[in-house]
């Protein structure tokens, strides 16, 4: 008797032991997981089709998460189907959830559910009852907001604008539609919801992020950037920045990143930064969207950028090359193993760094104006770090129009100067409250433009490009960096950074191009000196072209990171008292030059580290 109970107690923990090795993560820092489509989930009721499409991603990627979508363009797939797939991704060691794509017709320009329509109400209640019912988390992709303009929302708009009703209308439906009945059906569902890229312009389709995080049970980041020239004319810096963003929603509840394969034709690195920069804003998850890509992108000659072969930081040589996994010889074909290369190479470097710091830049909730414009300066080489609050703890707080849609903003600024901290607000903020900006310092920001090339000593831009005239009175407030055609030796000059003495502090003025892209036409010094100013938090602010990024963390790590197609010198600028930078992945070291600085009207010494950053490359360094 007690030999047989003493074999069933060894039966039973080796079933636990191989449980938890199955389902051990494959990833130390974050996780990597695949979403799968409807379309794709659909076919996997063919199981010859379900394991060869599998063994493709799996030979050439760790996988630790799948999702599962029971819904995209009114195709619901199935119960026996979903668990089928369910079951067989449980028996690969992997976890396993849910998703929901609510679109009608997604090559309808994005089609949505009018969600005050009685019949659409019960299609989304039943799509997330039926979710709830097979899996105990579920995510909503991109598509949980109403472009619907149907007779049926415009009766029940009213006098509301779009934005109001939109906004009223999707925190209503998130609650009763999707999150109360699931949770009705599976007391244990998490229903998580995942944010796009577009995050400026969310408000006018109802997407709410001062509700929606406390609404649903977490969020997720869309940090898909693809090509900056496309539709959206999203940088690349937003890879990085939403997270933080969302982050800073709630923190703690953004679930991780979400990263497809557009861009990707403009070469494999472009894919490759999406994936890096989300890791390194330290996402606790690395989505890949999606399944169908996995299996369908291959490895084309054309995917491979001029730079490559020069020790860039992505090698697509290797990405190509055949490899060994376990006694297997496997000879990569498709995007999975880019992304396997690339997600582990971050691991290693995420486990070093400490938790992201940035300039602190104050967006408050609906408003627009400016639109992205923090990823701009981000691609400038400025660490940007959004809040839907007023920084109170900054020697400088950065305010661009959107702050503008606060009513109290006056208060918050003198409160900050007062206390002897600076602010630095934009051209477009000034314009768009010049009566509250005059009770600190009586400035314009008019209709009228200039075309400009010359910064004078700052050096000359490669071409020219138009900016808002700031204007100020003499010897009021005083001009930092000024710009015209020309202006030495020309007859005008407009600013281009401004400052303001107020109760012992700064309000400094940065103009906006009207193009924000011909920002990275400002010549090196006079970024130089932008970046000076606006790194008062910082440790270090970086001296050299635009299009190069500086990530900082509070454990005395950063990263710089090239987004250029030729190698760039940099330098990073900081206090006297460091004096080495140790290369977070070969051990290098960087020693710090003694230069001086002019900084109000005085020399001072500052430590200088010089350093070339390949194309489409990053380096990442611990310093003390």
């Amino acid at each position: 008797m007690w030999k047989n109970l003493i074999c069933k107690v060894c039966l039973c923990l080796m079933a636990c032991f191989m449980t938890v090795s199955l389902a051990e993560a494959k990833h130390r820092n974050f996780k990597v997981s695949v979403y799968v489509r409807a379309y794709e989930v659909d076919k996997m009721k063919d199981t010859q089709w379900l394991e060869s499409t599998w063994k493709t991603i799996s030979d050439q990627l760790d996988v630790d998460k799948i999702y599962l979508e029971t819904h995209r363009d009114l195709l619901i797939v199935d119960d026996a189907t979903i668990e089928k797939a369910k079951n067989f991704f449980l028996k690969q060691g992997l976890e396993v959830a849910g998703g929901i794509t609510y679109t009608i017709d997604e090559s309808n320009d994005f089609e949505t559910f009018c969600y005050s329509d009685p019949e659409h109400r019960k299609i989304v209640q039943n799509i997330a009852e039926i979710t709830a019912r097979h899996f105990d988390e579920f995510l909503l992709d991109d598509f949980f907001f109403t472009s619907c303009k149907s007779p049926v929302e415009i009766a029940a708009k009213g006098n509301m604008t779009w934005t109001e009703y939109r906004l009223k209308l999707m925190n209503e439906a998130g609650r009763n539609l999707v999150v109360g009945p699931a949770k009705a059906v599976n007391p244990k569902v998490k229903v998580i919801i995942k944010y796009p890229n577009w995050y400026d312009h969310f408000a006018g389709l109802g997407f709410n992020l001062q509700d929606g995080p406390t609404i649903f049970d977490g969020v997720w980041t869309g940090t898909e950037t693809r090509d900056p020239a496309g539709d959206q004319h999203l940088q690349n810096y937003l890879s990085y920045n939403i997270m933080r963003y969302f982050e800073n929603l709630r923190p703690g509840y953004n679930g991780g990143g979400w990263v497809d394969s557009g861009g990707i034709n403009m070469s494999m690195d472009r894919y490759a930064e999406q994936l890096h920069l989300t890791a390194i804003a330290k996402g606790r998850d690395v989505m890949l969207f999606a399944y169908n890509q996995l299996i369908g992108v291959g490895l084309p000659d054309n995917f491979r950028g001029k730079w490559q072969g020069t020790g860039t930081s992505w090698n697509y040589d290797e990405m190509r090359a055949p490899f060994q996994k376990g006694r297997e010889t496997i000879t990569p074909s498709t995007m999975a193993r880019i992304a396997d290369i690339v997600l582990r190479k971050a691991d290693e470097l995420c486990g070093k760094l400490g938790n992201p710091i940035g300039i602190k830049s104050y967006k408050p909730f609906h408003v627009l104006g400016e639109d992205f414009l923090q990823n701009y300066l981000g691609m400038m080489g400025l660490p940007m770090d959004m809040y839907p609050t007023f920084a109170t703890d900054q020697n400088i707080v950065l305010l661009t129009e959107q702050a503008a849609g606060d009513p109290d903003i006056m208060t918050k600024i003198k409160k900050q100067l007062q206390g002897g901290h600076d602010v630095i607000i934009t051209s477009g903020l000034l314009k768009a409250i010049p009566e509250k900006i005059a009770e600190v310092c009586e400035l314009r920001c008019s209709d009228l433009k200039a075309i400009v090339n010359d910064f004078g000593r700052f050096g000359k831009s490669q071409r020219e490009f138009i900016i808002p005239q700031v204007l100020y009175q003499t010897n009021d407030s005083w001009e930092l960096i000024s710009a015209g055609r020309p202006l030495t030796g020309g007859v005008s000059g407009f600013p281009i950074l401004h400052k303001a003495l107020y109760s012992g502090a700064y309000l400094y003025v940065l103009t906006v191009p009207d193009d924000k892209g011909n920002l990275y036409d400002y010549p090196e010094p006079a970024l130089n000196e932008i970046r000076r100013i606006m790194s008062q938090d910082m440790d270090f602010y970086m001296e050299g072209p635009a299009k190069v990024s500086l990530f900082m963390y509070d454990n005395k790590t950063l990263i710089v990171e090239n987004f250029n197609d030729e190698p760039v010198n940099v330098k990073l600028v900081g206090d006297v008292k460091f004096k080495k930078f140790t290369n977070l992945e070969d051990g290098s070291v960087v020693n710090a030059n003694q230069e001086e600085i002019l900084i109000k009207y005085t020399r001072q010494p500052m430590s200088k580290f010089a350093m070339t950053v390949k194309p489409h490359s990053y380096m990442a360094f611990k310093y003390e």
